[in-house]
């Protein structure tokens, strides 16, 4: 059964960093592509990052595109997310993601499994 552990998640001021991680197991990680989606109070998931199974290709949303940087360490099947330069929009519930199918990278709906999400809270 396919697991995935968000952590890392928490209070943080806007302009600052957090670093969020997620541990995948029941699953050949190597072989996915990997993403983080995010959704906010009152509006749908959405997509924020992906990245390609080898981690050699990265994909963002407009919306973080140079803030965010997405990770993966197939030896330790983490996926990760460093978020810099948080604004207040960014607050939100974080989704670690796999996609076994070949959906676009850029669509939340591409992905079929997800953990529970972890809290990001961005104060002004």
């Amino acid at each position: 059964q396919v697991q995935l552990v968000e952590s890392g998640g928490g209070l943080v001021q806007a302009g600052g960093s957090l670093r969020l991680s997620c541990a995948a197991s029941g699953l050949t990680f190597d072989s996915f592509v990997m993403g983080w989606l995010r959704q906010a109070p009152g509006k749908e998931r959405e997509f924020v990052a992906g990245i390609s199974s080898s981690g050699g290709s990265q994909y963002y949303a407009d919306s973080v595109k140079g803030r965010f940087a997405i990770s993966r360490d197939n030896a330790r099947n983490t996926l990760y997310l460093q978020m810099n330069s948080v604004k207040t929009e960014d607050t939100a519930v974080y989704y670690c993601a796999v996609r076994y199918t070949s959906g676009s990278v850029y669509r939340s709906t591409s992905y079929d499994t997800w953990g529970q999400g972890t809290q990001v809270t961005v104060s002004s």
